[in-house]
């Protein structure tokens, strides 16, 4: 019986929640973006609903669209630039 543990599958989602200096997991960008545009669409529906004003469907979802695919890539060139700055270990 092995006692050792696997090599991490690259692309796993344990390796990248979890801080390089094995500190407490973070959450993922993606995940993040997602969940925050379903918020805004279920509050932009909310208002709708109520009457306070008048949203073109269309228009509303380019606009989240465009706001998550900005957040995306500004939070995957975040999180990438921080793994940058961890040590490295001299292996390829």
């Amino acid at each position: 019986m092995s006692t050792t543990q696997p090599d991490p599958v690259y692309g796993h989602e344990n390796e990248s929640t979890v801080e390089p200096d094995g500190g407490t997991p973070r959450g993922r960008v993606g995940t993040i973006v997602w969940g925050l545009m379903i918020i805004a669409l279920a509050a932009l529906i909310a208002i709708s609903q109520l009457g306070i004003i008048t949203l073109n469907g269309t228009y509303v979802l380019v606009g989240l669209m465009i706001g998550a695919g900005a957040a995306l890539v500004i939070g995957g060139i975040i999180s990438a630039r921080k793994r940058d700055n961890g040590t490295t270990t001299g292996k390829s």
